[in-house]
């Protein structure tokens, strides 16, 4: 069985030098990066389907690790790409709804994921209120982790190479690769 393809969903803006996203793609293998054409004033149906592609090019399970708008992106995929996906780490999700200037990613769906995912939130994320990132987790069906005054989990809160994430990932990771065995032995 191939070991999983890790696709790095940046948000908003991108996730730039120093951000634990573009350190784990410089560090990880079996890393693809979704990069859009426009990391300013996103449109839902490109920057989906930047990630569809990514997630087709990949050889064998996809974890997803998504940060901020790329998490409500993540969860727009169609059932056809979202097939491929055996897990995600969601972290800081954005809040459509309430910035214009992510409007075209609203509504954001509410319904239960067909993979395991983690849902990691912070109590003063200004870019998400706490209980919206545990109603997103309730409703996708994710692990929900709270962090306490950690921002918006990125460079800015002082997240860099953040190894609480790394090893949530190995977690995800180690999971998809037992649940292949598994199927391989059936």
């Amino acid at each position: 069985m191939p070991s999983p393809t890790v696709v790095i969903v940046p948000g908003w803006r991108n996730s730039g030098p120093g951000h634990w996203q573009s350190l784990w793609a410089e560090r990880l293998p079996d890393v693809l990066r979704v990069e859009q054409d426009d990391w300013i004033t996103p449109v839902r149906s490109a920057w989906v389907g930047r990630l569809s592609e990514a997630v087709g090019m990949a050889r064998g399970p996809v974890i997803l690790v998504a940060h901020s708008l790329g998490c409500i992106a993540s969860v727009h995929l169609p059932a056809s790409v979202s097939s491929r996906v055996a897990a995600a780490l969601f972290v800081a999700p954005a809040d459509p709804e309430r910035r214009g200037v992510l409007a075209d990613f609203a509504p954001v769906p509410y319904q239960k994921l067909p993979y395991r995912s983690i849902l990691v939130a912070s109590s003063n994320d200004p870019y998400c209120p706490v209980r919206l990132a545990g109603a997103y987790a309730r409703a996708w069906g994710s692990e929900f982790v709270r962090l306490n005054e950690a921002g918006h989990i990125n460079v800015a809160s002082g997240h860099g190479d953040w190894s609480l994430g790394l090893a949530l990932l190995q977690s995800l990771g180690a999971d998809v690769m037992q649940r292949d065995q598994v199927a391989a032995w059936i």
